[in-house]
């Protein structure tokens, strides 16, 4: 980790890194929350500036056994930190000024590769592990001794090199953001440099105003397909050796990029399976669950729904459903580093960590999904049908059912927000699935309220919605009439034509209930 963020992002303040263990999940300190910190875990101590806060949080990771703490440069390392850290055994880390902590955290698990559902073995090309762009970055550099970055067809960056303090401020902002900066790609297409890159076979030089230092910039091909861009920052225009093999360097990070897309297709895949076995239930499902690093845990289901719209292709609108759930993904791996989510049956599903012990655990995942589509970029309508909290692996499976109900209702336009949790909206959802039981019946019994809708479409009459009225108000007739418009003269008239015709006995407790149930079954699937 600090090969491959030393100098740029990182920097060593106590403690030795060799003797430390691996990082296993990052980790962001809230001072406000008392959840227990996992083993190896790499913190975030966002906000924390102070020697004794840094001291005191030291303290506390130690009986954890945390791997490491990172703090914002620059901090005063005073007697009682030195103490802390050695006591403790976490190493402290800090922060360069001016970088942002989610960008760092967007790195630290780009290194860290917390993602282990697959196969433990790895696969190398060429002596580098394949897929890992980092190694691959830093061993290019030592080839053309300048420091190097891959970069997407969006110019994101993909990987970088050690070394980069010692470029220009273009890169370093390149870096510090993960992407090349807006003002310095309007630059580099204002002077035709990518029409130049991507038409070209060879390296090319860019040198301009506005880059303190000049640049050499190769596409990545696979074929005819284009797959991004390798830059390296060089002092001056590089000998034809160091061209030649810059050039020969990215055919080989075009087969990691090839291999990283290929794996992130088969992990993708996988992880939806193992999302799908856990939310079924069965023998399976404890192992998937472990696979998952969630057998532990209590957990809640949210689904959610992604509407394609009228006239949208198939395929686009898979694409769209894929990428929002790429999406809820990222936001849940935020919110909590073992939570899993995956596209499932035109669903995507998420799994959420939640604390154990407390009741509270649907109205943490209501606000983790109000989030989301709150500064979610989605370009079509969303909802959220939110689960019960399950305790066990195997009430996975029934929160799973009640956050397909909750977003059932929704989707029925029963709920007029775009979150609902089950217990908010369990009336309705028993009265969709009561529905389709009737639907199943091939001629449903005639009776009562048969009787008034076939006297309404044949006579063009108003019984059945006077009756509706009548039993919304609980019997009000100036409330039901006023309902209706009508007045209640003409409406004591229609009332009694609806006993007459129906032969309900508007008296009895038991035919009225029965009558406001067929009522709100007729509303939910249409009167047959």
């Amino acid at each position: 980790m600090l090969d491959n963020l030393g100098m740029t992002l990182l920097d060593l303040a106590l403690g030795d890194p060799h003797s430390a263990a691996r990082p296993a999940e990052l980790v962001i300190h809230d001072r406000h929350d008392d959840s227990p910190i996992s083993a190896h875990a790499l913190v975030l101590g966002v906000g924390v500036r102070e020697p004794d806060e840094v001291a005191a949080l030291l303290w506390r990771l130690g009986p954890s056994k945390a791997t490491a703490l990172v703090v914002r440069a620059p901090i005063a390392v005073n007697d009682a930190v030195r103490a802390a850290a050695t006591e403790s055994g976490v190493v402290l880390l800090t922060l360069t000024p001016g970088a942002a902590w989610a960008q760092v955290a967007a790195l630290l698990r780009s290194v860290l590769s917390e993602g282990d559902v697959g196969a433990s073995g790895r696969e190398t090309l060429m002596g580098i592990p394949a897929g890992d762009m980092f190694s691959l970055a830093n061993a290019i550099s030592e080839l053309v001794d300048a420091p190097v970055t891959i970069e997407d067809l969006n110019s994101r960056v993909l990987a970088f090199s050690a070394n980069q303090d010692k470029t220009d401020d273009p890169r370093i902002q390149t870096i510090l953001g993960r992407q090349v900066p807006g003002l310095f790609l309007e630059m580099l297409e204002s002077h035709g440099v990518f029409a130049e890159l991507y038409h070209s076979d060879k390296p090319i030089y860019v040198e301009m105003a506005g880059l303190a230092l000049p640049r050499m910039a190769i596409a990545i091909r696979a074929g005819d397909d284009t797959l991004g861009s390798m830059w390296a920052t060089v002092a001056e225009r590089s000998t034809p050796e160091r061209e030649q093999a810059f050039a020969e360097a990215a055919k080989l990070v075009a087969l990691h990029m090839l291999r990283q897309r290929a794996g992130a297709d088969v992990e993708r895949r996988l992880r939806a399976e193992l999302v799908a076995t856990v939310l079924e239930g069965g023998p399976g499902a404890h192992e998937a669950a472990r696979r998952l690093h969630i057998a532990s845990s209590s957990c809640v289901v949210l689904a959610l729904g992604v509407g394609a719209g009228n006239g949208v292709p198939a395929a686009r609108a898979e694409a769209e459903r894929q990428r929002i759930a790429d999406a809820l993904a990222v936001h849940l791996a935020a919110i909590h580093p073992r939570s899993a989510s995956a596209l499932v049956g035109g669903i995507a599903y998420g799994i959420l960590p939640v604390p154990a012990g407390r009741d509270d655990g649907d109205l943490r995942a209501e606000r983790v999904a109000t989030e989301f589509l709150d500064h979610a970029s989605t370009r079509v309508r969303c909802a959220f049908g939110i689960g019960r909290t399950a305790t066990t692996v195997t009430e996975l499976a029934q929160s799973r059912r009640d956050a397909d109900r909750a977003l059932r209702v929704i989707r029925a336009g029963g709920s007029a927000r775009p979150i609902a949790r089950i217990p908010e909206v369990y009336a309705t959802a028993l009265l969709l699935e009561l529905s389709d039981l009737i639907a199943t019946e091939a001629a449903p019994p005639h009776g009562p309220l048969s009787r008034l809708f076939d006297y309404d479409r044949e006579h063009h009459s108003n019984l059945v919605p006077s009756l509706r009225a009548w039993l919304d108000a609980f019997g009000d007739i100036n409330a039901a009439a006023d309902a209706v418009r009508v007045h209640p003269s003409t409406f004591r008239y229609r009332l009694r034509r609806v006993v007459e015709i129906s032969g309900l006995d508007l008296d009895d407790r038991e035919q009225r209930f029965a009558a406001m149930l067929q009522l709100r079954l007729s509303d939910t699937a249409g009167p047959s």
